[in-house]
């Protein structure tokens, strides 16, 4: 808020100028900071608000700006008088009910002169100087005669920008009266002659000997009448007691619908049934009778207009139908003419002869019998298909279906374990190998070891059976046996060893391939993460080719991508 100082003029500063010279001329950084407290204080609600001249409180919160006085204003203390429209700045209009006077009478004549009247010709509106009339000899002022009436002067309205816009300037809502008043008589008039021919028809039905039942209408008292008793008219908007509603025709809840609102069934309630009724439903009358040949007749008359023919259904139906009939005949012999043409160059008459496909796949010998409430007395009812695809199907000998086995991501048979949609059936062998595969322990062992296990058993055996030839046979085959089992040792050891580091090849490629993963979805996250924040980016700041890389992808980075990836057709996405 500004001070009572800050807002002193300078005349005054001037004129009183030994009051002001005590006081310094800039505030001291004390007073600077009481007002800037004070200010706060007001803000948060602790210190009363400032009053103006008029004794209103003045919001703290108005900016510095708006309620600091300028010094030419001339106020001793804080005030908003200056933000508001200035007295002595604002155009006074007339009022709202100000307006040219209309039909004023001026035919009314004085006769006798009045002071200060015009001397010539008697008028008190104007002075001789300013009188429009020929000069008189003798003025009215000593003839008193032919005096000039006096001219009427509107008044000078002052109007601002709204005023001299509004249409309804200078209405007298009086004006409206008359017409309320003329529409009065005329409505009055109406009721008097509805009232006479009413009163002449009352006379004529008592004549008459032969008495409607409508006379008297008045006396019906049935609900859904509307009964009107000057027009004497009853329109019923309900069915009538012996007909059947459409709701009680099929009490079952998933027969047609009935719509409650409407009063409408438009499909047939007896649906599936081979009883004659007399309701087939609402669209049964629409699509039913001669409504498909109007409407036939209506397209071909708007496709006749189009083509230039000069034709309507409503005004020429007979033209109409005669074009029709013309037009159908050429188009028949028209299709004939093409038809034997193509049957002429191409052949294949004999097959126009074969009955309609209709009755060929119509026809069958399934026979069915139903009761009363449709359960099945005789026969087998039809099957239902609930899906598309082949069920219960085991090809290849199989014995459960594809997809019955899941393992590490791969589907398969579960009888033999079979990860191959078109293999063979192993049975129990081929679960057996599976399982031996995954264990990392084979049943078997190879076939080099089965030979060198082999080996020493023949040999025993053939030692056993020549045990009865001679020392120096006997030496000869236990050295060769020595010799035999020595190199098949040898061989066992190699074959061992060739396996162990086969072993340890697969398990150390497996454990790279287990870094790679890892080190492959570090790299996608940290993508992911650079490719959102560069989508946040401004693209005015996004660096140049952000988003284009090319490179060859290996089998862990698509392993990881599609492990990363967002997979919006997952129903459980969202709970992740």
């Amino acid at each position: 808020m500004a001070g009572s100082s800050a807002n002193v003029t300078v005349s005054s500063i001037l004129k009183n100028k030994s009051s002001f010279e005590d006081e310094p001329r800039k505030k001291s950084r004390e007073d600077w900071r009481k007002a800037k407290e004070l200010e706060e204080a007001r803000k948060a609600g602790t210190a009363p608000a400032a009053v103006d001249e008029e004794g209103k409180d003045i919001n703290p919160h108005i900016p510095q700006y708006i309620s600091a006085t300028p010094w030419y204003f001339g106020s001793q203390g804080p005030t908003l008088k200056h933000q508001r429209p200035q007295p002595e700045k604002q155009k006074q209009f007339s009022s709202i009910d100000a307006w040219y006077n209309r039909g004023v009478d001026t035919s009314q004549t004085v006769t006798k002169y009045r002071k200060g009247a015009c001397e010539n010709c008697g008028a008190i509106t104007h002075k001789r100087k300013d009188c429009m009339e020929r000069p008189r000899k003798v003025g009215a002022k000593y003839t008193n005669s032919k005096m000039a009436a006096d001219e009427f002067t509107q008044p000078e309205l002052s109007m601002d920008y709204d005023g001299k816009r509004d249409r309804w300037a200078g209405y007298d809502p009086s004006e409206h009266r008359a017409i309320v008043e003329e529409y009065q008589k005329i409505e009055e008039a109406k009721r008097q002659m509805r009232a006479e021919k009413l009163n002449a028809e009352e006379e004529n039905d008592e004549q008459d000997s032969d008495k409607d039942e409508d006379k008297y209408v008045d006396e019906v008292d049935m609900p859904g009448t509307k009964v009107d008793s000057k027009q004497r008219i009853t329109v019923r908007n309900l069915r009538i007691r012996e007909d059947t509603a459409k709701y009680l025709r099929n009490l079952d809840p998933n027969s047609a619908y009935y719509d409650p609102k409407t009063r409408s069934m438009r499909d047939n309630p007896y649906t599936g049934t081979e009883r004659e009724v007399d309701f087939n439903g609402e669209n049964n009358v629409r699509f039913s009778g001669d409504t498909q040949q109007h409407a036939n007749a209506q397209l071909f008359a708007w496709e006749a207009h189009e083509k230039g023919v000069d034709v309507h259904l409503l005004a020429e139906p007979t033209k109409l139908e005669l074009l029709k009939q013309e037009y159908d005949k050429k188009r028949d012999e028209l299709k004939d003419k093409a038809r034997d043409s193509v049957i002429e160059r191409y052949g294949g008459e004999e097959h126009l002869k074969a009955p309609p496909k209709s009755l060929l796949l119509a026809q069958t010998e399934h026979y069915v019998e139903y009761s009363r409430y449709g359960k099945i007395i005789k026969g087998q009812d039809r099957q239902v298909i609930r899906s598309k695809y082949e069920e219960d199907i085991y090809p290849n000998n199989h014995t459960s279906v594809w997809g019955s086995y899941w393992q590490e991501g791969k589907w398969g048979y579960k009888c033999c374990y079979s990860f191959i949609k078109n293999s063979y059936c192993t049975g129990e062998s081929g679960k057996r190998a599976v399982e031996a595969v995954s264990s990392g322990m084979p049943d078997k062992v190879p076939p080099e070891l089965e030979e060198i296990n082999d080996k020493p058993n023949t040999v025993g055996e053939d030692n056993h059976s020549s045990s009865n030839e001679s020392p120096e046979d006997d030496e000869d085959t236990k050295c060769k046996m020595e010799r035999q089992s020595k190199s098949a040792k040898r061989k066992l050891k190699k074959l061992k060893r060739k396996e162990s580091r086969k072993n340890k090849k697969l398990i150390d490629a497996e454990e790279n391939d287990e870094d790679k993963l890892k080190e492959a979805l570090r790299k996608e996250e940290e993508r992911s993460k650079r490719a959102e924040r560069l989508l946040h980016m401004d693209e005015r700041k996004r660096p140049y080719n952000s988003m284009y890389d090319v490179k060859e992808l290996t089998d862990q980075e698509i392993e990881a991508y599609q492990m990363k990836r967002k997979r919006d057709e997952d129903p459980m996405a969202h709970f992740l």
